[in-house]
């Protein structure tokens, strides 16, 4: 048997791939070799505005990741009704996980993201010891449930990626692979 399905959908599964590992790599390089490298060179007020720009841009690239991957599981969903046996459906838990990743995502990049920022700058605005003590308390709590969220999204985009290899090689004929 030939290869079965067209090449958008060979397309489409690379993109996925690429945007799952994008997302996975980055935010281990910003963890194992960024966030080292700036603590290391830069002071806490320097190092951190830093990071905010590295942050800023690593959340808009998994924003615009799961822009992808949901525009990839709609266009699946609406072929699938047209050729049915030529197209890898999307499954309950790849929906699952791409409901959780945009929750996340959104709860990062629209409301805990923005409050940490502006915590920071009060931490880094603060004149008194004590002000600065209160501040920085402030600014940690609400950092420590981005950085948690972060570690979650991502284990979030490793299920999916897992769930994906699942269900390309169970369907391996269908990219023409046998």
């Amino acid at each position: 048997m030939g290869r079965v399905t067209s090449g958008w959908q060979l397309s489409i599964s690379l993109a996925e791939l690429l945007g799952l590992t994008i997302w996975i790599g980055g935010l281990a390089v910003i963890l194992t070799t960024v966030i080292p490298a700036v603590f290391n060179t830069l002071g806490m007020e320097q190092g951190g505005r830093f990071l905010r720009k590295v942050f800023d841009g690593y959340n808009n690239l998994t924003s615009g990741i799961v822009i992808l991957l949901l525009g990839t599981a709609a266009i699946r969903t609406w072929k699938i009704r047209q050729i049915p046996e030529r197209i890898l459906s999307v499954s309950r838990s790849e929906w699952g996980l791409l409901i959780a990743l945009v929750l996340v995502t959104g709860s990062i990049v629209f409301f805990l993201g923005p409050k940490a920022i502006e915590l920071q700058e009060i931490a880094f605005a603060a004149e008194t010891q004590e002000a600065k003590k209160i501040a920085y308390d402030a600014f940690f709590r609400t950092h420590m449930i981005v950085r948690a969220l972060h570690l979650i999204n991502v284990g979030f985009a490793i299920s999916l990626l897992a769930v994906k290899f699942r269900q390309w090689i169970s369907n391996r004929t269908a990219f023409g692979f046998e």
